[in-house]
């Protein structure tokens, strides 16, 4: 299990570096949009310099910032680090989006205390905006408080689905799917969506670990219920290898609307 060393909360001046960090990030990223190829890695998903550059400047720069805290990234380490306090890090989560030139990608970074996540950052730098999610303590966009109660009032019908899975409408193909279909192509945002009232739920087939860690806390501080299908990320071994492993999940805007969808997330597992 994850070592039970003693580990501080973070303190004002390093979240303030952690947001000029991603800050530097961002804007780099901004400036390569659009004029950057890509590559295709050993799984088939894509990758770019501004990937690799991205990772690189965030593991760093954490390493920095909470020095003997271990980074398990995307493009770095993706084996659970053995300190009771460590990142788990996404540089560009959406890089189909980013490579293909569609102006929707976010920044992933999350930190985890003895599990579980405990403080995340969740950049979205086409559209400027910056979730911040703090365990017990809630969550702000741009600085500014969200709450479960102001999800109540966006009257969304959509429903985020990922790529692999939308095969779940092959499944039932007589019977309507129980809302709007959105594919957005960022996981960690697409599970966000559901927090902040742009969507009523999402079914996630294959995320890796990177893909919802910030998400995960995002969900948990505005109260939507959530549903692991198969692995339970809070579960984690240290130095457990998480290249190849995945987090199907199912989460929802209420525990009503999260029924009306698990049908569909059970058949999703099931095939």
């Amino acid at each position: 299990m994850i070592p039970k060393n003693l580990s501080t909360p973070l303190s004002q001046d390093q979240i303030g570096k952690i947001n000029e960090l991603i800050d530097c990030v961002s804007s780099k990223q901004r400036k390569d949009f659009g004029k950057i190829s890509s590559d295709i890695k050993p799984d088939g998903t894509l990758i770019t310099n501004c990937d690799r550059w991205s990772d690189k400047t965030i593991v760093q720069g954490l390493s920095e910032i909470t020095q003997n805290e271990g980074v398990l990234s995307e493009e770095g380490n993706q084996s659970v680090p053995n300190t009771s306090a460590y990142w788990i890090v996404d540089p560009l989560d959406g890089t189909t989006n980013f490579a293909a030139g569609i102006p929707y990608w976010g920044i992933s970074i999350a930190r985890f205390v003895e599990g579980k996540p405990e403080t995340t950052f969740l950049d979205v730098p086409p559209l400027k905006q910056r979730i911040i999610a703090r365990k017990g303590r809630g969550v702000w966009l741009n600085g500014k408080p969200i709450t479960s109660e102001m999800r109540s009032l966006a009257n969304s019908a959509c429903i985020s689905l990922c790529s692999r899975s939308i095969r779940v409408l092959q499944r039932k193909p007589n019977t309507p799917f129980p809302g709007k279909i959105r594919l957005l192509g960022v996981a960690s945002l697409n599970m966000t969506s559901v927090a902040i009232g742009q969507t009523i739920a999402a079914l996630e087939a294959t995320p890796k670990i990177w893909d919802l860690a910030s998400a995960w806390l995002v969900l948990s501080e505005l109260n939507c219920p959530i549903r692991w299908l198969e692995n339970e990320p809070s579960n984690l071994l240290a130095g457990e290898d998480l290249s190849q492993k995945s987090f199907p999940v199912l989460t929802a805007s209420t525990e009503k609307e999260l029924q009306k969808i698990l049908p569909w997330a059970e058949i999703l597992i099931k095939n």
